[in-house]
């Protein structure tokens, strides 16, 4: 009986379980990117009541983009979507739950209005159209590989990064480099700073040639602004990349994320030892005395660096975030050079002797930001943002020049140089964003931005047995800018066609002093300056963009301190203390066109800047100074032509074209500077797909000659080279990079008039680096800082 009942028990149990699994159904599916054909992980499948909308069941991808869903009877009758960051939501309304069913392949399409917050990684560079900007996402390319800030930029089309490390966009140096839309300590020229940021540390690159009146006025060219990357997974995640090369380029980068529902906490911390060697040859001839001097060397700059990012994002609640970070850098430089001299007269040789430059310095630098982000209930896009920006750069540099005289009686004088230089910088910002209706959307906001530096300059020479401070170079330079601004942007934008105007007012305030010799200029302006931005969508495949803008570029410490540069006191740089700002106004329209397989972005643009400042060159007893003025007007109507095309699945093409012809009109010291030229250059890429996930890459380049206003820059052309082997399905990557595969890539600068000769010539060499990174982490795709989940 006992055991009758045991049975009688066990079989209704079975009969319940099999009765379970009968009526639980399985839904499977694989999704993947639509245009790249890629597996998209960690996407959100979620089965919704088909009355309710109200989620009943869900889960996300595996990393190879399956799914799995189980759907019992309670949740029978649903619709499925697919979502993930930066791609449209996929609905499945026809779907049927009352069977087992295979879905097959499921496409996400990108979407452009979601990428404006959030670019998904990508293995290759691409370039995107926005209304006021183009969007360069950088991927994982092999020529990046170890490379720096400044390398990565020299990628980005319409921008180019010339041997000193000056960067200029559409072959105007007057550009404003911004990190992730503000000032900072790491974009500062005069600090190297750039040099401390990886590659792989950068999302995407902001190319903005006509900027709406929300950014700065600054940057007659426009703006450069470099997007690090922010995980967005919940849970840990993170990559570490290691790099060497030769000459010497090691750095070791950790980039880390925890993600909790109401924490975003990220870091990115690393360091490495940099050598970057450059070859230098100059000639100095004055045709009035019959004499030359001639120098040819190799300088160095040795750095080691160190750095790290922290910071947090705390979502008080929905409505509600505030993101507190810091950074802080250290630079240890050492600059060891060697420059041979020959003196001729009327072409007999009189003298020789050499050079030696021993240079060290420690760069300390930190940032530290405050944001607080409140979103309205109404409207996501309604949202009121403030932030706070400090920052401080310091340098502690000693340099010694000894002289050394091989052939001759040329007397040299031994010198040393000792600088201490403090930047501190800060920035107030107020952004209100309010889009009162589908196809309107108001901005206004405030900025007020501080610079305050202070640079400690003294030379002593070695006279007899002892060393004597030189009061003609000696100085202490204070530099104290501060710029109040206040803007207002409206918007009307429709399905097809989209106008926005701004007005932007900014009031300047400029103090400069030389201490020692109580010299001081002040400047005190106020400037207006509109933009105008407009767009129209014929059909998907071909739509036109418009802008107007001004723009302002005001002179920097370096551009108005007074210092010698004494590397080779035969070529030295001077600053110009009454050096006054110049202004642009710049006009452009952009064709975006889609053919197939392949796109197609046409520029055309006006660039007209007065005020124009240039480094010109003087001519006294062999020696050439140089110095910033401000010299006329200059014209520049260009022609730009962005392409990609990518005929078979493991083939893509990436090319650009720039081209602009100038006018100048000035004069400096009864010298004519009219004249006019033109100066172009282009850029293809080839990514090869390899069997057993090897890629190849190769990129060429030209640059071509142009006039200057007193002579001329001569072109050249250069390669680089690189292959990448996956392993791990990816998340392991190899590269080797060569760069400047033919050492081809020669900046030389020639001055010829009836007075004098001068010319310079300067290289830096072939590069090899071999490149090793890891990603590892998963969890569920979130809407970064702040946006509702």
């Amino acid at each position: 009986m006992y055991n009758r009942s045991l049975f009688t028990l066990l079989a209704f149990f079975i009969s319940l379980y099999a009765l379970a699994q009968h009526q639980e159904v399985t839904i499977s599916g694989v999704v993947l990117e639509q245009d790249t054909n890629m597996p998209v992980p960690y996407a959100t499948v979620v089965l919704l009541d088909s009355n309710t909308d109200k989620p009943l069941t869900g889960t996300t991808t595996n990393e190879e983009g399956k799914f799995t869903i189980q759907v019992n009877e309670t949740s029978k009758g649903g619709y499925l979507q697919i979502s993930f960051m930066g791609f449209k939501t996929l609905t499945l309304k026809t779907l049927d739950t009352s069977t087992d069913s295979d879905l097959g392949t499921l496409f996400l399409e990108q979407d452009a209005q979601a990428l404006d917050e959030v670019v998904v990684r990508a293995e290759v560079s691409s370039t995107q159209f926005k209304l006021d900007r183009k969007v360069f996402n950088v991927g994982q390319d092999i020529a990046s590989t170890g490379a720096s800030a400044l390398e990565v930029l020299n990628n980005v089309p319409s921008v180019n990064v010339n041997i000193e490390g000056q960067v200029s966009l559409r072959g105007n140096s007057g550009v404003q480099i911004l990190i992730d839309g503000k000032p900072s300590v790491l974009a500062d020229e005069s600090s190297n700073a750039l040099g401390t940021i990886t590659a792989d540390m950068i999302e995407r690159i902001e190319v903005i040639t006509n900027p709406s009146a929300k950014y700065d006025a600054e940057g007659t060219a426009g703006i450069l602004n470099i997007i690090l990357k922010k995980e967005e997974k919940k849970g840990l995640n993170g990559s570490i990349s290691l790099n060497t090369g030769i000459p010497d380029n090691h750095s070791l980068g950790v980039s880390l994320n925890r993600r909790t529902e109401k924490f975003n906490l990220f870091t990115q911390f690393g360091g490495g030892y940099r050598s970057l060697p450059r070859d230098n040859t100059t000639e100095n001839t004055d045709f009035e005395t019959q004499s030359s001097v001639f120098s040819e060397g190799t300088e160095y700059r040795n750095e080691t660096f160190f750095n790290i990012t922290l910071g947090t994002d705390y979502h008080i609640n929905d409505l509600n975030v505030l993101t507190l970070s810091g950074n802080f850098a250290y630079e240890i430089e050492d600059q060891p050079s060697r420059t041979d001299f020959s003196s001729y007269q009327n072409s007999v040789l009189e003298s020789t002797w050499y050079r030696e430059e021993t240079t060290d310095a420690t760069n300390p630098k930190w940032q530290y930001e405050l944001n607080y982000k409140k979103e309205f209930k109404n409207n996501e896009e309604h949202t009121l943002l403030f932030s706070a920006l400090g920052s401080f750069f310091g340098k502690e540099q000693e340099s010694e020049f000894d002289n050394t005289t091989t052939f001759g009686d040329i007397v040299n004088v031994d010198q040393q140089t000792e600088t201490a230089f403090q930047q501190a910088d800060y920035t107030f910002k107020l952004d209100y964003t309010n889009p009162i209706s589908d196809i309107v959307t108001l901005e206004a906001g405030l900025q007020y931005v501080i610079n305050d530096v202070g640079n400690d300059y003294e030379v002593r020479e070695f006279e007899s047995g002892e060393w004597v401070i030189n009061p003609d170079l000696t100085n202490d330079f204070e530099y104290n800018q501060k710029v109040f601004g206040v803007y207002g942007t409206g918007a009307y934008e429709k399905d097809k066609w989209g106008l926005k105007l701004g007005l932007r007012i900014e009031d300047t305030n400029l103090h400069t002093v030389l201490t020692n010799t109580n010299e001081n200029n002040h400047q005190a302006y106020t400037d207006f300056f509109p933009t105008l931005h407009s767009s129209y969508k014929f059909n998907d495949d071909f739509s036109v963009q418009a802008g107007y803008s001004k723009r302002i570029y005001r002179p920097r410490l370096w551009d108005l301190n007074p210092f010698f540069n004494f590397r080779n006191n035969y070529n030295i740089s001077v600053g110009n203390p009454d050096l006054q700002p110049e202004y642009s106004n710049s006009y452009e329209v952009t064709g975006i066109f889609k053919f197939g397989k392949a796109t197609l972005n046409t520029s055309v643009f006006y660039l007209y800047t007065t005020d124009v400042v240039e480094r010109v060159s003087t001519f006294q007893d062999n020696v050439t100074i140089t110095t910033p003025i401000n010299v006329g007007t200059n014209g520049a109507v260009g022609f730009e032509l962005n392409g990609k095309y990518s005929p078979l699945d493991w083939l893509t093409f990436n090319g650009d074209f720039n081209f602009n012809y100038f006018e100048r009109e000035g004069s400096f010291e009864s010298q004519s500077f009219d004249f006019n030229g033109n100066r172009w250059n282009g850029r293809l890429t080839t990514k090869v797909g390899l069997p057993a996930d090897f890629d190849l890459e190769m990129t060429g380049q030209y640059e071509s000659d142009y006039k200057t206003v007193q002579g001329e820059s001569e072109g050249f052309a250069f390669m680089d080279l690189g292959v990448r082997k996956k392993i791990l399905k990816g998340k392991v990557v190899v590269n080797l990079a060569v760069n400047d595969v033919f050492e081809s890539r020669i900046y030389t600068s020639i001055i010829n008039n009836t007075t004098n000769f001068n010319y310079n010539r300067s290289m830096r060499g072939r590069f090899f680096t071999l490149g090793f990174s890891y990603g590892f982490g998963k969890g569920e795709a979130m809407t970064y800082s702040g946006r509702r989940r």
